[in-house]
């Protein structure tokens, strides 16, 4: 069995802020896969489905933020789950805007939803970072991350949200690269070989083959090719 944690903030006032993207890439799996409706356990919100052969929940914490972990090793005693089978997927200010990177174990690097399951279940499971860019100085960041998406940003953020769904099932059966492949597919469609002929160019026009000429004899006059003997044979006849 596999828990699957998106990293949000409970509540309509926060459902499109950055911080929420985890929230948001969970609804997508849930809607995408066909998972159960969503029910309150765990001091959060969880629905249940499969993806591949694996058994699987998602939890959306309701205990805000600063406080994820308390939902997530909730749910991990009871289902007798380890860190080894838990995926978090939250907002990372370190990657540009529609970037994701797979990551399994390692530090929290500041971010409060990390840092209290870190504080309740260690460090040992997985998590995907999914990219909001940096304000540009960290006394912006809480404004930032607790602010919404702007218009401008809905087009990458579909994309990213389309792409991790695509490749969830991969992920949950712990094949972190073939999940990787099939975000890129969608927020970084590969583009046609430069050697490949494009269909909207016009025909090239051969150029044209060089022929050989053959050169014409010399035209004869009407008077024959004999006329000029039979003219000096007439002067130096008596």
């Amino acid at each position: 069995m596999k828990l699957i944690v998106g990293l949000g903030n409970p509540g309509p006032k926060y459902a499109g802020n950055r911080h929420n993207i985890g929230f948001m890439a969970l609804d997508r799996i849930a809607g995408d896969h066909g998972f159960g409706p969503w029910k309150r356990a765990f001091k959060g919100l969880i629905s249940e489905g499969r993806l591949g052969t694996e058994k699987v929940i998602l939890l959306k914490p309701e205990t805000f933020m600063n406080l994820s972990g308390e939902a997530v090793q909730a749910a991990m005693a009871y289902h007798k789950i380890t860190p080894a089978d838990v995926i978090v997927l939250h907002d990372e200010l370190d990657l540009a805007p529609g970037k994701a990177r797979v990551k399994q174990g390692g530090g929290h690097a500041g971010h409060n939803g990390l840092r209290s399951i870190h504080a309740h279940i260690g460090e040992a499971y997985g998590r995907v970072r999914l990219g909001i860019g940096h304000p540009g100085h960290k006394d912006a960041v809480a404004h930032y991350v607790l602010h919404d998406f702007p218009k401008a940003d809905q087009e990458w953020l579909d994309d990213l949200m389309r792409g991790i769904s695509d490749g969830i099932e991969a992920l949950a059966m712990g094949d972190g690269p073939r999940f990787m492949n099939a975000v890129a597919l969608r927020t970084a469609p590969p583009r046609p070989a430069s050697g490949k002929a494009r269909t909207d160019a016009a025909p090239k026009t051969p150029a044209p083959t060089p022929q050989t000429t053959t050169p014409r004899p010399p035209a004869e006059t009407e008077e024959g090719p004999f006329a000029a003997l039979r003219r000096l044979a007439d002067k130096l006849r008596p």
